[in-house]
């Protein structure tokens, strides 16, 4: 750690600032009063009204749907409906209380932080923000809240029901559950629990001095520095009473240590059904104590590796020290994206978040938006059809799908190790968001991109395949008999076969509530610049040929409707005036 320059100057102008801190902090909390309980009322009664008009909707169709299922086995599906009435019981209730608990957090926190950010050195007129920022704004975010909630339950809900009940391929096997193979399993989670939970809280107990100074230390030498939470001057009361109350954050790890403990010595049960061994059960229960140990190592930037024994608990698991050489590569393969010398000349290493990810795949799905509106591929009718029948399963899948597919083929181009987003931007797991949501995303698409950099498509076949996807069902390979340059067969189900498992992973991310609402946000602007340019093709044709009246895109009926689609979008919200 090194002293920056003018630590005293930047030491008294934070000093100086303590006065305006906690100024803005009374401005904050007056705010939070006096809009936190309307937020709360907001977020409580909206979610609390959508719980309660479709608990009967949810009730039955999920017995519906899990009594048709086709992917469940008859001892599996019996335990389910007969569990059933417990989750389905406790749903009107966990989701009233953690709207309460949500719209107590949003409330609060929102107005109080907008306030501080007002004063931020890209804002202009900071008098004014500082009391206006994080006030109405704020309301409308309650109200964003309660519009995500009932897309989850309305639409992300069914989604999942309707995947439940969808046919399994014929090679498929549905789940099921062996009855000879249960008392074994309870017989080693009853083992497992009174086992680990003492052993593994034990383990945080003595780990937590460790967290508490190492934490102190962190933060101290981050004030000294001006680093990490103590960047900006504006954050450093707040990060001042991070190192306060940082021993809160010690006792919350113990906790969550404790409880976390509870799940690993049950999840030995799982074990023991799955390998069909109680030994194997009995191995994961001591492997339990050595990976939480070898987890909290990692954390706290302790010794690799624990000090408590870790026997293989699967059949066909390596062995330590092949398991440290497969470490080693997967290490080599992060930090490269490939194996071999990497020579794209593509690579930044600046960290990317989540929202710049959505940001680029909505901009994509923009951009091809307005291609395939020109060429016809989508037409007015599907837009009307998603805006106002709510029935988004053609441009919502098929269209992020198409988009995504678009960076793949342009990746495996370019020789990329990750994804190429834009044309000096690339997307990799080294300068990726870091968490396992990420890992789920970008995994099936580096395997999907080097899939079609081994099929070598040319330009007519890449040329076709737009048509096709958008046109057709991708499911065999007849489909394609007309319109693909290739008279392969195992080629075309090759590319089909992406095909279905991008639309799939699309699919998926069409049940985030969030990604729901931007994607019709800007399904909201293709119908604008639709209806404007059939309004230019109807003015223009007028002109021409005065005596038809114009031959219009659109109807009259459908152009009523569409101005006023128009009118309902330019007044929707927008997050900082964009769709992203």
């Amino acid at each position: 750690m090194e002293v920056p320059v003018h630590f005293v100057a930047k030491l008294w102008s934070f000093v100086s600032f303590l006065p305006f801190f906690f100024l803005l902090l009374i401005l904050g909390l007056l705010k939070a009063a006096i809009f936190g309980p309307v937020v709360v009322g907001i977020i409580v009664i909206g979610n609390s009204a959508v719980i309660a008009g479709l608990l009967l909707a949810h009730f039955v169709w999920t017995y519906y749907c899990v009594a048709r299922s086709k992917r469940l086995g008859l001892v599996l599906k019996i335990l389910v409906l007969l569990l059933l009435p417990l989750p389905l019981a406790l749903w009107p209730v966990l989701g009233v209380v953690g709207s309460v608990l949500g719209g107590i957090g949003y409330g609060f926190f929102a107005p109080l932080l907008a306030t501080f950010e007002a004063v931020g050195e890209n804002i202009t007129d900071k008098f004014y923000h500082c009391f206006i920022d994080g006030t109405w704004s704020t309301v409308i975010g309650g109200c964003i809240v309660v519009q995500d909630f009932t897309d989850f339950c309305f639409h992300s809900y069914f989604s999942y029901m309707d995947e439940l009940i969808e046919q399994i391929p014929a090679d498929e096997k549905p789940m099921d559950i062996e009855l000879l193979k249960l008392p074994a399993s309870l017989l080693v989670s009853l083992i497992g629990v009174p086992v680990d939970v003492p052993v593994i809280t034990a383990v945080a107990i003595w780990k937590s001095p460790y967290m508490l100074f190492r934490g102190w230390k962190r933060l101290l030498e981050d004030l000294i520095g001006r680093e990490g939470p103590f960047l900006e001057t504006v954050c450093v009361p707040f990060a001042g009473l991070a190192i306060i109350l940082w021993p809160l954050a010690v006792v919350g790890a113990v906790v969550t240590a404790f409880i976390s403990s509870f799940f690993l010595g049950l999840y030995s049960g799982a074990i023991a059904y799955q390998e069909d061994s109680i030994c194997l059960g009995l191995a994961f229960i001591i492997s339990a104590v050595s990976l939480f140990d070898e987890y909290v190592n990692e954390l706290l930037y302790l010794r690799v590796g624990s000090c408590f024994p870790r026997p293989l608990y699967r059949r066909n698991m390596c062995s330590c020290p092949e398991r440290k050489k497969c470490g080693d590569n997967n290490k080599k393969d992060l930090e490269n994206g490939r194996e071999g010398p990497y020579t794209s000349k593509l690579i930044s290493q600046q960290s990317r978040t989540w929202k710049q990810v959505w940001g680029w795949l909505l901009k994509s799905c923009q951009i091809n938006g307005r291609i395939l509106l020109r060429d016809g591929l989508i037409d007015v009718k599907d837009i009307e059809e998603c805006l106002l029948k709510g029935n988004c399963k053609k441009l919502g899948i098929k269209l992020p799908a198409w988009s995504i597919l678009q960076c793949l083929l342009a990746s495996a181009k370019s020789n990329s190790s990750g994804l190429v987003i834009s044309d000096d931007v690339e997307l990799t797991r080294a300068n990726g968001p870091k968490d396992k949501v990420f890992e789920w995303f970008i995994g099936p698409l580096l395997v999907m991109k080097e899939q079609l950099k081994n099929l070598q498509l040319n330009a007519n076949e890449e040329l076709c395949l737009r048509y096709l996807f958008m046109k057709s069902n991708n499911e065999k390979p007849e489909e394609w008999d007309t319109g693909f340059p290739s008279g392969d067969h195992v080629r075309r189900a090759q590319l089909q076969a992406i095909f279905r498992r991008l639309q799939g992973l699309v699919a998926c991310m069409s049940r985030i509530p969030t990604f729901r609402r931007h994607f019709k946000n800007l399904v909201k602007v293709l119908y604008i610049e639709a209806v404007q340019a059939a309004a230019s093709a109807n003015q223009i044709g007028g002109i021409l040929n005065p005596g038809n009246g114009g031959n219009s895109l659109i109807g009259s009926e459908d152009r009523k409707d569409g101005e006023e689609t128009v009118d309902r979008a330019r007044n929707s919200t927008y997050d900082n005036g964009n769709v992203v």
